[in-house]
């Protein structure tokens, strides 16, 4: 009997195998021999990249997947490879990594981006890393490095950003950035550095908190040189001299200045009252009906600095792909989580500061995260929440941090169905609706009385009710993206449906939806499809999470897991709407809709029309899909 859903795999037919001429058999024959003699001197990069896991220590176990036995790095976990099968990607932030850097870095020479920030990587940095000529992107931000910058990084040709802050690299300034034509941004923020820093062409350079660097570059005098210019002393003697020989023309020039800005006030008061509900940051406009922010607080930096102690790394709650968020303690006593965005010359932060405001005065509900204020500088971006005394889900449970105990199963349903509601609010109540597109446990927070609330709207969209879905570039984390997604880019409400099943499997079981050789079967490493074969041979019992200890209803189980089914179908036409979802998760409709399901998939499986694993579509997407860890209070 052909198992549902099974990878097939493809086998020699013997049979077929005698049939074929000799010439074809001579030509396997030298074929077999060169693949074997490959297999023995092995993959260069494979190589590389298990010296550099041996370099690193890894507590979390994330580089599992970094088998030195496999012929391709491709299938490796962080490691993204072009076209040719060759890495041009690594990117490992914030995954509690520490060591060293191999020098083996070196070999991968097609790589164009290497990101291993907010880990505990230490030692000098390798030399060897100046081989890699197609370099663009070097981000080593946030570690333990120390030595000199190694002169090699003259030799990256086309490297565009250079981010070394915050580790403890000493010696002097790299004055060779200078000769590096491509670079444009430079961030040696919070290191030991020492000596002259040369004026440049970069659009962004970042030196602060070396006390021992200076330069016109840095406004900072050296010993011995002139004095900065002062331009209010050249604006008094510009001023003065205007003043004796052209006062009638600078009398014309005020009042066309004064008529000009006048005019300018008049037209953007009236803009203003035309486009209100644009108005995110102006909290004076509490009493217009129109601006949703009403509320919100402009918090100064330097009141988050203090309620920060200065953004200690103890107070870090969590870190992600936009930055870090902290834990802070306001004058007034409260405590709250203080989303600090990466700056300048990280992509996508101002977008993501954008959108999580404007998603978020939209939407206003009980199980929804609220902003409570909002920093902006020059440089920096900042959004304030309330603190989440008990975390996201996802810590909740996989992480024994403090000895907190696992959740109990009433609690797991009430979080099902506190997360329904507010994505229901999302879908339905606001208008123009909104799909979060990155649906899992660890978006999930919980508040003191571990309600849930749905948090992080840094890849939401705003969704016309007239129209069925939007088309993006495909962004998120495998395991929780819908087939549709992966396969179109288009995303709809159905989207966030498919991404709900995903976390009530994750709340049933207590694993992640995605892992490498789950239970030491690699063919079931997609959560999704691991729950398929289980529910299919009716061992639900080998699903729920081994922290419950039997302590679970087994009908409430059944029905959860019949909901996370009905919510994952491939097709999003089949799957329910969130309101749906809710009433389902209150016993309401459940048992017709499993029903049509199974009559379904029994006509499906009559007519050998079997639904693929999600493995397989995962395989098949030619969309080059964006593993990314978002940034929200964790």
């Amino acid at each position: 009997m052909t198992r549902i859903g099974s990878c097939k795999s493809i086998m020699p037919n013997p049979a077929a195998e005698l049939q074929w001429p000799r010439s074809a058999l001579v030509l396997l024959l030298i074929l077999t021999f060169f693949v074997g003699v490959y297999a023995v001197d092995g993959n260069p990069e494979v190589k590389a990249l298990s010296a550099i896991k041996e370099a690193f220590v890894d507590p979390e176990n994330v580089l599992v997947s970094w088998d030195p036995n496999y012929l391709s790095p491709c299938t490796f976990a962080f490691v993204e490879c072009d076209a040719n099968q060759s890495v041009f990607g690594l990117a490992l932030p914030s995954h509690g990594l520490s060591g060293t850097l191999s020098p083996q870095i070196g070999s991968l020479s097609n790589l164009q981006r290497l990101i291993i920030t907010n880990n505990s990587i230490s030692g000098r940095l390798p030399s060897e890393i100046g081989s890699l000529s197609k370099l663009t992107v070097l981000d080593l931000s946030d570690n333990a490095f120390y030595g000199a910058i190694p002169r090699a990084l003259a030799n990256l040709t086309r490297l565009v950003t250079l981010n070394l802050g915050n580790n403890h690299f000493n010696g002097s300034f790299p004055y060779f950035v200078n000769n590096m034509s491509s670079l444009q941004s430079l961030d040696v923020t919070n290191n030991s550095l020492s000596g002259f820093v040369p004026n440049s062409t970069l659009k962004t350079l970042q030196a602060d908190g070396n006390p021992n660097l200076c330069g016109w570059a840095i406004r900072k005098e050296c010993p011995g040189d002139p004095p900065l210019p002062n331009p209010a002393n050249i604006s008094l003697v510009d001023n003065t001299t205007r003043r004796s020989n052209t006062s009638a023309v600078a009398a014309g020039l005020s009042l066309g200045a004064a008529v000009l800005v006048g005019s300018f006030v008049l037209g953007f008061l009236w803009w203003r009252r035309r486009n209100a509900k644009q108005v995110f940051f102006d909290v004076n406009e509490q009493q217009d009906p129109d601006v949703l922010l009403g509320q919100l607080k402009k918090f100064s930096f330097r009141e988050l600095q203090i309620a920060t102690d200065n953004f200690n790394i103890k107070n870090i709650l969590g870190k992600g792909g936009f930055g870090n968020v902290y834990k802070g303690h306001l004058s007034d006593g409260t405590i709250v989580a203080v989303k600090r965005l990466k700056g300048e010359g990280s992509p996508g932060a101002e977008m993501q500061f954008q959108t999580e405001v404007e998603m978020i005065s939209l939407a206003v509900h009980r199980n929804l995260l609220r902003l409570r204020g909002f920093c902006m500088t020059p440089t920096e971006r900042l959004l304030v929440y309330p603190y989440m005394p008990n975390g996201s889900v996802a810590s909740r449970l996989r992480d024994s941090v403090g000895g907190k105990p696992a959740l109990d199963w009433p609690t797991r349903k009430c979080i099902a169905l506190g997360a329904a509601r507010g994505l229901l609010y999302l879908h339905v109540h606001c208008d123009p609706k909104i799909i979060h597109r990155d649906v899992k446990a660890a978006n999930i927070l919980l508040d003191e009385d571990f309600e849930a609330v749905v948090g992080d709207f840094g890849l939401a969209k705003l969704l016309d009710h007239r129209d069925s879905h939007v088309t993006t570039a495909v962004r998120g984390t495998v395991g929780h993206i819908a087939p549709e997604y992966l396969s179109t880019g288009q995303s709809s409400e159905k989207t966030d449906v498919f991404g709900y099943g995903v976390l009530l499997l994750e709340l049933i079981t207590g694993q992640r939806a995605f892992e490498f050789g789950r239970l030491s079967n690699q063919n079931d490493m997609m959560l999704l499809d691991w729950v398929k074969k289980l529910q299919a041979e009716k061992r639900l019992d080998l699903l729920v999470d081994s922290e419950l200890k039997s302590e679970y209803n087994s009908l409430e189980l059944e029905e959860m897991v019949q909901v996370a089914l009905l919510c994952t179908q491939v097709l999003p036409a089949e799957r329910p709407k969130m309101l749906d979802v809710a009433r389902m998760l209150e016993g309401d409709g459940l048992a017709e809709r499993w029903e049509q399901w199974r009559e379904v998939e029994s006509r499906r499986s009559r007519e050998a029309l079997l639904p693929r694993r999600y493995c397989e579509l995962v395989e098949d997407s030619s969309w080059d899909i964006e593993a990314i860890q978002l940034s929200g209070p964790r």
